[in-house]
């Protein structure tokens, strides 16, 4: 037998009988009482178990690994202009791309927890306690003396980004010792989605970990930048939801037509992800597996109020459709309909999301 093999072994007794003695464990094993100890030792150190009366971590559907942080929209009244004031609205919401997506599953009825980090000041105490409300943070840290992550929008007269402005400086206190100390929460995940906020050794120390594990993972990158941060080679990564412009940085071609799309889809399958989805603004999306599952989908028309977020919703909508069962198309269909609710919403998760109202949305946009 494998150590893998007996430390399956291991977890398997534990969780039939979490106060079952070392001794029992060496005679249902085959193994020494020491040996025994040293493998709970390690399963305690890796997060496996928690400590005495050998506790399993607590299951969750999906754990969410990456940026918290503070939106604030600008909006133009009239045509934006460069160079001089311009009157404007203002609002400010919770964000983050990982937070966003934990949000929307919680929304939905799905049971989701967020590993982040924010600032010990105002501004990360009110988004935690926003966020508490739908999303389990025991797997977050606040940190001394740290400022919690901003990201500022301005859009022009129509809800369209115009510019954006992020200091994100607080991610670069992860480190991958962070996340193994965290290791606990990513093993008893049903699955992990990682935006990319979180440095390159992170990510792919959490991309890595997951495919040794079998944990099924999404990707979602946050912007074209911080897609390059990603290693080269992202086996074990089932699902990869991106934009136009990520979708160029990490397949390395310019997306000019139709069939650049799927291009570029084949290209980042070809470094070991499962299934790729590509958005492309206002003109839907498209999907590519490897199980040859392929094609386009079109949005219907509806009246934009704010863009901001619908790409979050989208992911969320996507991966909660996944979990229960269903194939690509309807999947991405979910996804889509999630979307196309932010898109008419101000706020970057809209406060109007339920199960019900998917299902009402999902009706109405694909008979």
């Amino acid at each position: 037998m494998v150590l893998k093999d007996k430390e399956a072994l291991i977890i398997r007794l534990i969780h039939e009988n979490p106060f079952i003695a070392q001794n029992e464990l060496a005679e249902q094993t085959g193994l020494s009482r020491s040996a025994v100890a040293g493998y709970i030792s390690s399963l305690i150190k890796e997060g496996k178990i928690l400590g005495r009366a050998y506790v399993l971590p607590k299951k969750k559907d999906i754990l969410c690994i990456g940026g918290a942080n503070i939106d604030r929209k600008i909006q133009v009244i009239d045509h934006l202009e460069i160079g001089t004031s311009n009157p404007a609205t203002s609002t400010q919401s919770c964000g983050g791309v990982a937070r966003n997506i934990a949000e929307n599953l919680g929304r939905l009825g799905t049971k989701s927890s967020l590993l982040t980090v924010v600032g010990d000041d105002h501004g990360g105490q009110w988004l935690m306690d926003h966020t508490k409300s739908f999303v389990d943070l025991t797997p977050s840290q606040v940190l001394p003396k740290m400022q919690t992550g901003t990201y500022t929008a301005v859009l022009d007269e129509e809800g369209e980004m115009n510019v954006a402005l992020a200091d994100m400086s607080i991610y670069d206190t992860v480190s991958t010792e962070w996340i193994e100390k965290k290791w606990g929460y990513i093993f008893s995940a049903e699955l992990v989605i990682l935006d990319t906020n979180f440095s390159a050794d992170v990510l792919k120390s959490v991309i890595n970990r997951c495919e040794e594990e079998q944990i099924p993972l999404c990707i979602t990158p946050v912007s074209s930048p911080k897609v390059k941060k990603l290693p080269e080679n992202l086996k074990g990564v089932t699902w990869l939801i991106a934009n136009r412009d990520e979708a160029e940085a990490l397949s390395g071609i310019d997306i000019k037509n139709d069939g650049d799309f799927f291009k570029a889809a084949e290209l980042i399958m070809n470094k070991g992800v499962e299934k790729v989805v590509i958005t492309r603004g206002d003109k839907g999306l498209i999907f590519f597996t490897k199980e040859g599952e392929a094609g386009v989908l079109l949005p219907p028309k509806v009246e934009v109020s704010d863009v901001t977020g619908a790409g979050d919703s989208l992911v969320a909508g996507i991966i909660y459709a996944h979990l229960k069962g269903l194939k690509t198309e309807d999947a991405c269909k979910v996804g889509m309909t999630c979307s196309l609710l932010t898109l008419q919403s101000h706020d970057t998760v809209s406060t109007t999301l339920n199960h019900i109202r998917l299902q009402e949305a999902y009706k109405q946009y694909f008979k």
